[in-house]
């Protein structure tokens, strides 16, 4: 593990932007289709992950919006319960979609996924 050692009476000041963690954004991407609005998710990994989290949204029917700085989830348009398979098959977190569909919807039909 990594650690500073500080010698001296100098206060420290400053600031540091600590970036999202991949297994913390993905539950969040997955979880904006509960709300059935817009979901704002800030400090992010820009991750292959990712990207796959928001074609699988976009495929049901999200609009996603990305910038270097956050990324803008609408899902009160998703058309389908379907995710489909050939996106699911590309990670292990597609999963993750299941309790928020089956908490929107009552009904998910998704394959095993891969990763």
């Amino acid at each position: 593990m990594s650690k500073y050692l500080i010698n001296g009476g100098k206060k420290l000041k400053g600031e540091l932007e600590i970036s999202g963690a991949k297994n913390a954004v993905l539950p969040i991407l997955a979880a904006s289709v509960i709300n059935g609005g817009e979901s704002i998710i800030n400090g992010f990994p820009n991750l292959r992950d990712v990207d796959i989290m928001i074609k699988i949204l976009t495929s049901i029917g999200c609009t996603v919006e990305k910038n270097e700085r956050s990324i803008v989830v609408n899902s009160k348009n998703i058309f389908t319960h379907e995710i489909d398979e050939s996106l699911v098959r590309e990670m292990r977190s597609s999963i993750f979609l299941m309790g928020p569909m089956l908490a929107r919807f009552g009904k998910i039909k998704i394959s095993y996924p891969g990763g």
